[in-house]
């Protein structure tokens, strides 16, 4: 709980390095669950960031002072509502129909197992070879667009970076067991 109470009070307080750390440790795991939903990535990383934003401005508001999930779980939940709000403004089908604010533990995901699940996707990143890795975190940390990564790591053409991109995906959600 100690860990939760310094992670709220530093996202209070604006703390660059504590914001930056905390965007890092749940950026993929978050890409992974939103694709479920088959969004394009550029609208997942929207939706990410917006997420962030959100709970940073909750973290100030005082509204999540007293949390009883992990600030993992919360962010998921966050993103979760944006995607039905996405899907709604966009006339999608979903089966959420209400998001205003997010004050409950998804059972769906608990914060146990996302932080398993964190654990794991570290895990099998380590197993990835060294295209892959560098590809993947270009692409997801770095957040460099295709056309750059294409000259970055030399690849001939954009369609074989994006075969190749999915591959990778592949390959860690098999080796991360999601």
């Amino acid at each position: 709980m100690i860990k939760l109470n310094y992670l709220i009070e530093s996202l209070k307080k604006n703390d660059e390095k504590a914001i930056r750390d905390f965007y890092d440790e749940n950026k993929i795991g978050f890409f992974l669950f939103a694709k479920r939903y088959n969004l394009q990535s550029d609208d997942i990383c929207d939706i990410y960031q917006d997420a962030i934003v959100a709970l940073i401005e909750n973290a100030k508001k005082g509204k999540i002072d007293d949390l009883k999930s992990s600030l993992s779980t919360y962010l998921f939940g966050i993103g979760k509502c944006m995607i039905f709000q996405k899907f709604k403004k966009e006339s999608r089908n979903c089966a959420f129909d209400e998001c205003e604010e997010v004050e409950v533990m998804y059972e769906e995901y608990n914060e146990e197992r996302i932080n398993l699940q964190i654990i794991e996707l570290q895990k099998g990143f380590g197993k990835l070879g060294e295209q892959c890795r560098k590809l993947l975190r270009l692409f997801y940390y770095e957040e460099k667009r295709l056309d750059e990564i294409l000259s970055d790591l030399g690849y001939i053409n954009k369609d074989v970076l994006k075969s190749q991109k999915s591959r990778c995906l592949k390959q860690l959600k098999v080796l991360a067991k999601i």
